[in-house]
């Protein structure tokens, strides 16, 4: 077989990510105060670019759910390079008792509380509004801590040593750096270390600077003379207070049941995370991006929220003012940019608005009866219907539904709440949403009484009479999804007699 070289003309076709449709791809799936800020920062770096300071249309635009989208062609470099077309490259133990009162038998009935999202260092018995007092407060949690620091009496190396300590410190007030570490990095003896966070702990709030939960409700009990011995053994088997397990409490502690109950009151008053009454970082509400009313003809109304969409205008005017006045190659190359990119980031805002609202409308259009009924009757829905109902590909609808929020008569919701997986049902009849079915999981759970706890077993017994076909994990796991406790827990809180802890 002869080896020869010759020359060969092919025709293929390929797909390049040009800078401008990477530009586009990365709007569509930004939050409208992601939006926003990078507009600004493209209306700082780009002259060509102005703000359109012209009041919103008093009618802004609008589209029926029920209608199909409107055909009508976009621009023209957008038609051809539409975000779709990009999609073949695209790889793309806090647990404790809440503020209900214990009783006093022996087993506590109080449910448990999430530790994890307090969100103010006061007691949860108190009276006082937990808002106003964590907004007046004013300050970091560190500015005040360095305060106090100010007028302690401490030489010049454990004021630098309560320094590193007090960076280490976290928003919710616990310390977290090793402390054989911080020696080492330091220079300094570890007993200088220990001695100088044994200042830091006495410093306000109290229990800063604890290095877990136990230490933290320690502190706060030790500033209370109420660390006897009894409670320090409480507060060593926290596992145990959050177990509810009252009697093995009553012998780790040496106490009657009544005394546990007591005790359990006392850790309820306190603080699991004292720093965050300080947390003065603003909170970020949330603005929808679309907004549904009720239509005069039954239908669903939907709307872009106007407040949302930045309002850019290429300024062709100064353009042609400056370009009249470039000479050389590099100021006129520089213009032609500015002009290019300030066109396409009008359009790719353009295309982005309209995308939304064929992604939002299709959504609304297929949770009608969500809309009109309520959670019950939210239909299961995956990224692919949307897609083929509008014509795009699943990872722009991705895109689109992702940071982005849905004002409707029922409340406000992210897009991606719509999308639920399918829970097949018996005898062939239309399948389930897996948020419907977990709604009925909840009422369920809230309508039974002291005398019918209802094991998982129950539950499934009763979901697949209704023609729900699911499986007993499936209900455990949307159960712990829902914070909801077991059965034998629930019986507990409910005062009904302990049962096989085997039985859920």
């Amino acid at each position: 077989m002869a080896i020869s070289q010759r020359l060969e003309i092919r025709q293929g076709q390929t797909l390049v990510m040009t800078p401008q449709l990477q530009q586009a791809i990365k709007l569509l799936q930004l939050s409208n105060v992601e939006l926003a800020e990078y507009c600004e920062q493209e209306l700082e770096k780009n002259p060509l670019l102005e703000r359109d300071e012209s009041a919103p249309s008093a009618e802004p635009e609008r589209e029926p759910a029920e209608r199909e989208a409107p055909d009508e062609p976009l621009e023209a470099s957008l038609a051809r390079e539409d975000f779709s077309k990009c999609e073949a490259m695209d790889t793309s133990h806090d647990n404790l008792y809440d503020n209900d009162e214990p009783p006093a038998a022996s087993v506590p009935s109080a449910p448990l509380a999430d530790w994890t999202t307090v969100k103010a260092a006061r007691s949860f018995d108190g009276d006082e509004d937990l808002l106003e007092s964590t907004v007046a407060g004013g300050g970091t949690l560190k500015d005040h801590l360095l305060e106090q620091l100010a007028i302690a009496a401490l030489d010049a190396d454990k004021r630098l040593i309560c320094v590193s300590l007090i960076d280490a410190v976290d928003e919710a007030g616990y310390l977290r750096v090793d402390l054989g570490e911080l020696a080492e990095r330091l220079g300094a003896e570890p007993a200088a270390i220990e001695v100088t966070l044994t200042v830091l702990q006495g410093f306000d709030p109290v229990g800063v600077g604890a290095r877990d939960l136990a230490e933290c409700l320690a502190l706060q009990l030790k500033d209370k003379d109420r660390f006897d011995p009894a409670m320090q053994a409480m507060v060593a088997h926290l596992d145990l207070v959050a177990k509810r397990d009252a009697a093995q409490l009553a012998q780790v502690c040496g106490v009657d049941a009544a005394d546990i109950a007591d005790m359990i009151a006392e850790l309820r008053a306190l603080s699991p995370k004292p720093g965050l009454s300080f947390n003065t970082e603003p909170v970020q509400p949330v603005v929808p991006d679309v907004i549904v009313r009720d239509g005069h003809d039954g239908g669903w109304t939907v709307e872009l929220n106007s407040d949302t969409l930045p309002r850019l205008l290429v300024s062709a005017r100064y353009y042609a003012k400056v370009s009249a006045h470039a000479r050389d190659k590099e100021s006129r190359t520089y213009l032609t940019e500015c002009l290019n990119n300030a066109n396409w980031l009008v359009k790719s805002l353009d295309q982005r608005a309209r995308t939304i609202m064929k992604v939002a409308s299709e959504i609304v259009r297929q949770q009608d009866g969500f809309l009109t009924y309520g959670v019950r009757h939210l239909r299961p829905l995956n990224l692919r219907t949307i897609a083929d109902a509008i014509g795009m590909h699943e990872s722009t609808v991705s895109r689109v539904t992702s940071n982005k929020y849905i004002a409707t008569p029922r409340g406000l919701f992210e897009l991606k709440y719509f999308f639920t997986a399918a829970i097949q049902s018996l005898n062939g009849a239309e399948s389930h949403s897996a948020e419907a079915v977990r709604d009925r999981i909840r009422e369920m759970v809230e309508r039974e009484g002291t005398g019918d706890v209802l094991s998982d077993d129950r539950i499934v017994s009763l979901l697949t009479a209704d023609g729900v076909n699911i499986a007993r994990r499936t209900v455990a796991k949307y159960r712990e999804a829902m914070r909801i406790p077991s059965s034998v827990e629930r019986r507990r809180l409910k005062g009904g007699e302990p049962v096989n802890p085997g039985i859920r």
